[in-house]
């Protein structure tokens, strides 16, 4: 979701004229964008602004701003703590920064840079669940869903840029549209989406197993533009920590949705969320997230170790008990048993010919995802960024597939 921040913002500065630069210190403008969802983003967050006070002293007619969700009601503090910052602005919150852009510099014309193949979409801002480790509803407020025809009209003029594949995001997409007056649902606009012209995939992030329907479930299966990809977190695979993490399901329910998801979905892959060492948290317990693990077999596990994050439920009410060194020998073990998953998983595409979408250049090769997400690198001569390609798998690890080009595919 800060991705997709970022590219609003960065189109907004466009249309006034100006150009990004890789390099900090080529900048007029450094804007840096926040998340604090976990104690180890907000530290980066923090030294990445202590980092960039040499920038300002350098370069002292720059402007710095800090935005995102590090900067809530506390931004007076953070001016007083970090004094180089010209502005700091709560998460979209981008006209006090377009005004002070346009009041020190002089507008030009647009800049032109091609946009990259993909591009992702805000649907749905915030949260209602209050999962009790969870600092977004806190920073981003309560579910705001956006009219199905401004998404509609902002996935058309992203196809008529090139854009391909088109990502929906928000903390929970599953809840899209029970705020708005026709009460549209993920699935309605999803098929809205299928009709646009130009626009060859479409893929939804992260959807939460309590508000999962079957209406969604078959409209994946149905739609020949929506992916045959799922994000679905877990977060844990024992009862007891669900219900003090406030997840609103058992763990035999989310079995059970599995079970749905691949019985309808042929083919698809699914990853998935785990916290560990959450307070409370017995081996015993984190044995049973293992267990599940090893029973579903995800495509892909993104693990990360409790940090009480200062507010939440968790925080007010538990005691952080699982000691540190416990914690990361937890996360050690998951990311240890989805290595050797993901790699038996992986291993089956191996002679197999899959469709990707280019999305770039990285380390001289050109890269892609398939429509289950899986990374793909392959070398080819001639230019083929935002092209759809046939590429014969020849090599596969935990993290990665490579091979060669069969065929392009005809996209007009």
């Amino acid at each position: 979701m800060n991705k997709a921040d970022s590219a609003y913002l960065s189109r907004d500065l466009e249309a006034l004229g100006h150009k990004s630069t890789p390099r900090p210190d080529e900048a007029d403008l450094v804007v840096v964008n926040t998340c604090v969802v976990r104690q180890s983003a907000e530290e980066r967050a923090l030294n990445k602004i202590r980092s960039l006070k040499a920038f300002k002293y350098h370069k002292s007619d720059s402007l710095l701003v800090v935005t995102g969700c590090l900067v809530d009601a506390q931004a007076e503090k953070l001016g007083q703590q970090f004094p180089w910052v010209d502005l700091f602005t709560r998460p979209q919150e981008f006209a006090p920064i377009l005004e002070l852009v346009k009041a020190r510099f002089p507008q030009g014309k647009p800049a032109y840079t091609p946009p990259p193949p993909t591009a992702f979409i805000n649907i749905i801002q915030g949260c209602d669940n209050f999962c009790s480790y969870c600092i977004v509803p806190y920073r981003r407020g309560r579910e705001r869903s956006h009219p199905l025809e401004e998404i509609v009209q902002e996935a058309k003029r992203l196809a008529q840029q090139g854009v391909k594949e088109v990502t929906l995001l928000g903390q929970n997409v599953d809840s899209y549209g029970h705020d708005l007056p026709d009460k549209p649902d993920l699935a309605d606009l999803l098929e809205e989406l299928s009709q646009v012209d130009g626009l060859h995939r479409l893929r939804f992030l992260t959807s939460h197993p309590k508000d999962m329907s079957q209406r969604l479930i078959d409209a994946v299966a149905r739609l020949p533009k929506v992916c045959e990809h799922i994000s679905l977190p877990v977060q844990a695979g024992e009862d007891e920590i669900l219900k003090a993490m406030r997840r609103g399901y058992a763990v035999e329910q989310y079995r059970e949705l599995v079970r749905q998801i691949r019985k309808i979905i042929p083919g698809v892959a699914l990853s998935t969320d785990v916290i560990v060492g959450f307070p409370g948290e017995t081996q015993e317990q984190f044995q049973h997230t293992v267990e599940l693990l090893k029973e579903l077999r995800f495509d892909k596990v993104h693990v990360a170790a409790y940090s009480p994050r200062p507010g939440t439920i968790a925080a007010r009410k538990f005691k952080d008990d699982v000691p540190h060194q416990e914690k990361l020998r937890r996360l050690q073990e998951v990311e240890s048993l989805q290595e050797k998953i993901a790699a038996e998983i992986n291993s089956r595409l191996l002679g197999e010919t899959v469709e990707v979408l280019v999305e770039g250049r990285r380390g001289g090769r050109w890269y892609g995802r398939t429509r289950t997400n899986k990374l793909v690198f392959f070398d080819h001569p001639t230019q083929l960024l935002g092209q759809l390609v046939q590429i014969r798998i020849e090599h596969a690890s935990p993290w990665s597939l490579q091979g060669r080009l069969c065929d392009k595919i005809d996209t007009s």
